[in-house]
């Protein structure tokens, strides 16, 4: 068989089985093109990342960033962000600082740098309410004090959400630690959005950046974490947002339930529900390569339009809008709801500012 024909017959075997498991209209038919839609104007960016000049100088003072240079992503402006947003049709970013867990270690620390991340979020909604939406840092080795910033940041600052690293000191989201801090979520039924860090005690690989595999093993760790301690069935209030397109969960799902067949895994039979519990973001990105397994595992409704600006460039960016675009896994019912609808219907807070 030549390499072409191989390839269609791989796009269209993967096109027939999203058809067979997802909702009507989530996946075109095979053959379908995307020229049913036109590039939309009003995205919403649910990873969608900020660095404001108060965060940012906090975070000089505590040696996280250098005074000048540093990375992309710290090199953060409104203008370059809101430049980026309109060349690529998005409305509205929800932003986020993914601050790793252990920058909070010390408690003084954890209250004032919070603090400063959760304000200077805030203040950019306020000044841009409907160009942004926020999800707030909390202090996750301290589950006490994360209660009270997780209440604070919902009630005062008007968060649309929670931002939880992956894992923290080495204990991921269905460990123990972290039950009060989910119990306030649930009785809130709030949102949280994961974002990935590096796996503790992982050996580098010279030449490949963790964020190419590492940061989706955490996720993909922190997801089974979930299902396997019950904390996803004890948590059914919380909407948990799973960056990168899940990691590799919806990938490797029959592995997880050989797991319960075979080693002590939890009921296999939970394993398709539990993909079904969780949302899913683009910014894997997930297309072309990743779109029909995804859309099969879990549905368009349940997956967000995401680019992990500034982490990504303002030409990936393009590129990956345009790629999402063009998805011929993706018709222009579930291109619509992944772009804006399900963030609308996710996130009420953010729903309620655009609609006023």
């Amino acid at each position: 068989m030549s390499e072409i024909s191989r390839r269609h017959a791989l796009k269209m075997s993967g096109l027939a089985a999203a058809a067979a498991t997802v909702p009507l209209g989530a996946v075109p038919a095979a053959g379908a093109a995307a020229s049913d839609r036109r590039p939309a104007r009003d995205r919403i960016d649910t990873h969608h990342h900020a660095v404001p000049p108060k965060m940012r100088e906090w975070a000089v003072a505590q040696g996280l960033l250098p005074p000048t240079g540093g990375p992309s992503w710290a090199r953060w402006t409104l203008r370059s962000t809101l430049r980026t947003m309109n060349a690529n049709g998005i409305a509205v970013g929800v932003a986020s600082a993914p601050v790793p867990a252990e920058v909070f270690q010390d408690r003084r620390t954890a209250v004032s740098g919070v603090q400063v991340c959760n304000e200077s979020l805030a203040e950019l909604v306020r000044e841009h309410p409907t160009r942004f939406g926020f999800f707030a840092n909390v202090a996750m080795l301290h589950p006490d004090l994360a209660v009270e910033q997780a209440a604070h940041a919902l009630d005062v600052l008007g968060a649309d959400g929670i931002l939880l690293n992956t894992s923290a000191a080495g204990h991921y989201l269905g460990h123990r630690m972290f039950a009060p801090l989910f119990a306030e979520l649930d009785r809130r039924r709030a949102v949280v959005f994961t974002h990935p860090v590096a796996p503790k005690g992982i050996v580098e690989v010279p030449e490949v950046g963790d964020w190419l595999g590492d940061f989706l093993l955490d996720t993909t760790r922190t997801a089974l974490s979930l299902i396997s301690t019950g904390a996803l069935d004890r948590y059914p209030n919380v909407s948990i947002i799973l960056s990168h397109g899940g990691g590799f969960l919806p990938y490797m799902a029959g592995r997880a339930e050989r797991w319960g067949r075979e080693d002590d895994g939890p009921d296999p039979a939970k394993i398709r529900p539990a993909l079904r519990r969780f949302h899913y973001d683009t910014a894997l990105p997930t297309s072309p390569y990743a779109t029909p397994t995804l859309l099969a595992a879990v549905g368009a409704e349940r997956v967000l339009f995401g680019t992990d600006w500034p982490a990504n460039s303002a030409k990936e960016v393009r590129i990956n809008t345009a790629d999402f675009d063009r998805d011929p896994g993706v018709d222009g019912r579930a291109h619509r709801a992944i772009v804006r609808g399900n963030a609308l219907r996710l996130l009420p807070r953010l729903a309620r500012r655009l609609a006023g």
